[in-house]
């Protein structure tokens, strides 16, 4: 097994792992008995469970703002690609798997102790609101900043609603004060 599949195993066993039971239910001889990467190659492709944590957490942010941007720029109104995030956010409130924000619940658990995983958490918040900020500019509000901090809020209390209550529907009503916020923002 190569170093790349051997990563590719380890960061796709911690995923599954982390996501569905939390950091610190999970150690780090189960991540290898899921992946099947020997205990050796774990500890050096990955020192610590912080440094495992954090890779963990930077590839889902990749690919979390992947898949929600493929979704969006399939919406072919740019006015209404803000909204299409909350269209996207209620799909994926409804998969099986769905157990609320990865980084939300990794801030929750080690965040406060771990300047890696509070800066993989950080650097996931500002990508998002980054992302608002220019679905906003580019669906015509004269100042993107104020309502893309309102919509990325919206969309963090959807997604702690939806985990908390197994609700989809938080996501409907996010959309819909997203709606009444860019709409005051348009027409101001």
């Amino acid at each position: 097994m190569d170093i790349t599949e051997a990563n590719g195993r380890l960061l796709d066993a911690a995923e599954s792992l982390f996501y569905e039971h939390g950091l610190q239910a999970v150690g780090m001889d189960r991540i290898r008995t899921a992946s099947g990467v020997s205990l050796k190659r774990l500890y050096q492709r990955f020192p610590s469970k912080e440094v495992l944590v954090e890779a963990y957490l930077r590839r889902r942010d990749r690919r979390w703002r992947e898949a929600l941007a493929e979704h969006v720029a399939a919406c072919p109104s740019v006015a209404a690609r803000p909204l299409a995030v909350f269209d996207w956010l209620e799909q994926w409130f409804g998969e099986p798997d769905f157990r609320g924000c990865a980084f939300i619940n990794a801030y929750g658990e080690l965040g406060t102790g771990s300047p890696a995983v509070a800066g993989a958490v950080r650097d996931h918040k500002a990508e998002v609101l980054r992302y608002f900020t220019g679905l906003v500019r580019d669906a015509g509000v004269p100042n993107p900043g104020p309502v893309a901090e309102q919509l990325a809020v919206l969309a963090d209390g959807a997604i702690t609603t939806a985990a908390v209550t197994g609700a989809p529907g938080a996501a409907r009503r996010a959309r819909e004060a997203a709606a009444v916020l860019l709409g005051a923002a348009s027409a101001a």
